[in-house]
């Protein structure tokens, strides 16, 4: 099926906890914090349901249901430039500001779906889970998020051995035969607020000892037991003076569970260190995951480099030319990321089965790109405001008192824009490279895929390393060691 924006709100009003420090959310579609974001991922469903969308944003499956194409299973490359282009809609949609939208963790689930295999070393029923779980997300057009890392505090075992502290880290603290009680805690659960369900694992490889640890699931948000503990929310006072802010913090929370039942069926993993991280790398579910991050970093890319011509136009700079270098090299960063996306798609991988997935080294090393690159980015946007984002009144009510609106009209007026516009341009320019909501960003961009050496690690792990080595090794051995420096061992 494909859900409407106005029954993914429904979903979201089913008894969820939800804490802002001491605070208890009673309905995030309506409270201050959450409703913005509530909104725009509304506005997304209803955006490929629209009949101008359907050739790429959806699909008839097997059981003839039309459903959002970032739940297929690609068997052709044409199948994965329609996922591509689904991803756009909806990163383009929002300004590649929203991480974490619907189509993220659910292409994870897809990939993972594709080779359920793996699933299956430690039983055929996890196989089936797997698939199921798959199944339900795409009958429900269910919004899905994730918490798949163990919190900062949790990774010195000694500190808690020492202490007798409780060990903070989510596990099975029960067995029953109907599933499994879990307690503890995970980050990182962007957009978890207003999610459907948390799916929970380890993207980080889990010592032997960590078995209990070791267990991959998917949570409703409002199960019994399970809180998301909430970052403080950024409230813009509207959207003309924080235009991203205000439809696109998708905030992020700590997801805390005290003895919460899971039952069998919506477990995946169980007692097995290696294949809980594992099945993030033996399927392909971490390259569409960040397939999905690159085109929506793109989107971003293409925001920031607008705004930079915007602003030098603005400012009436466009036309030097060190500016003009500048912007070229936005420009350029844009297209190159652009061709990387596509090239995941034109050099795609066989992944058995009929499957196909995009090329993973391709994927890393866009993926490298985007983390190292995001603050040298927005820096250059900063230079390129100046001054400028300060030269505004402290908000646009100036324009309520006569005198005061004249004299903003008529001293921050440009010969390239009006008072109103240069302040609204700059406005949404202060969003990206200096607001609370820009700070975010700045940090999300550089950790969202793990620290810097986590990212290389990826990379150094799919380049073919024996390719290279034997493209030196041939040129070596197509030349000889010249005779006269030869000594007796090499005659």
């Amino acid at each position: 099926m494909l859900r409407s924006g106005q029954d993914y709100l429904e979903t979201l009003r089913d008894g969820r906890r939800i804490l802002i420090g001491s605070e208890v959310v009673e309905d995030v579609t309506t409270h201050p914090a959450f409703a913005p974001a509530a909104r725009t991922v509304a506005g997304l469903y209803d955006l490929k349901r629209d009949p101008s969308h359907a050739e790429y944003a959806t699909f008839t499956d097997e059981s003839g249901e039309t459903v959002s194409s970032y739940y297929l299973k690609p068997q052709t490359p044409d199948d994965l430039r329609k996922r591509t282009e689904t991803h756009r809609l909806i990163a383009e949609a929002t300004y590649g500001m929203f991480g974490r939208s619907p189509d993220h963790v659910s292409s994870f689930v897809t990939a993972m779906a594709m080779r359920s295999d793996v699933f299956a070393r430690n039983g055929d029923h996890f196989a089936r889970n797997i698939e199921n779980f798959y199944d339900r997300l795409k009958a429900e057009d269910a919004f899905a998020s994730y918490a798949i890392v163990s919190p900062q505090a949790a990774r010195d075992p000694a500190f808690y051995q020492n202490t007798k502290a409780e060990l903070p880290c989510f596990r099975v603290v029960k067995e029953r035969d109907d599933g499994v009680i879990v307690s503890g805690m995970k980050m990182l659960a962007t957009g978890g607020a207003i999610s459907n369900y948390i799916f929970i694992g380890n993207i980080f490889p889990l010592a032997p000892d960590q078995i209990k640890e070791s267990i991959t699931c998917a949570i409703p948000v409002n199960a019994p037991g399970l809180e998301l503990w909430s970052r403080r929310p950024m409230l813009a006072d509207s959207e003309f003076e924080s235009p991203l802010m205000a439809r696109f913090d998708e905030t992020d929370a700590m997801v805390v569970c005290n003895e919460v039942f899971v039952p069998w069926e919506m477990v995946f993993t169980h007692d097995d260190a290696d294949l809980s991280r594992g099945i993030y790398i033996e399927t392909p579910a971490h390259s569409f995951g960040n397939h999905q991050s690159n085109v929506r970093y793109r989107a971003k890319l293409k925001l920031i480099a607008g705004l930079a011509s915007k602003v030098t136009q603005a400012s009436g700079a466009h036309g030097i030319p060190a500016v003009r270098e500048t912007l070229a090299r936005l420009a350029a960063q844009e297209a190159m990321l652009d061709g990387m996306i596509y090239g995941q798609i034109e050099k795609f991988e066989d992944w058995g089965q009929g499957y196909v997935g995009f090329n993973r080294r391709m994927m890393y090393a866009a993926l490298n790109f985007c983390t190292e690159s995001y603050s040298a980015i927005t820096d250059t946007l900063r230079e390129l405001c100046g001054g400028g984002v300060f030269q505004m009144p402290g908000n646009i009510t100036v324009m309520e008192d006569p005198k005061l609106r004249d004299v903003f009209e008529t001293y921050f007026l440009t010969p390239q824009q009006s008072a109103v516009d240069r302040m609204k341009l700059y406005k949404l320019a202060w969003d990206v490279v200096g607001s609370e909501f820009a700070g975010r960003h700045q940090q999300y961009e550089k950790f969202y895929a793990g620290a810097g050496f986590v990212v290389k690690n990826h990379n150094f792990r799919e380049t073919p390393w024996p390719m290279f080595d034997g493209y030196v090794d041939d040129l070596l051995a197509s030349y000889d060691i010249p005779r006269a420096g030869r000594t007796e061992a090499a005659e």
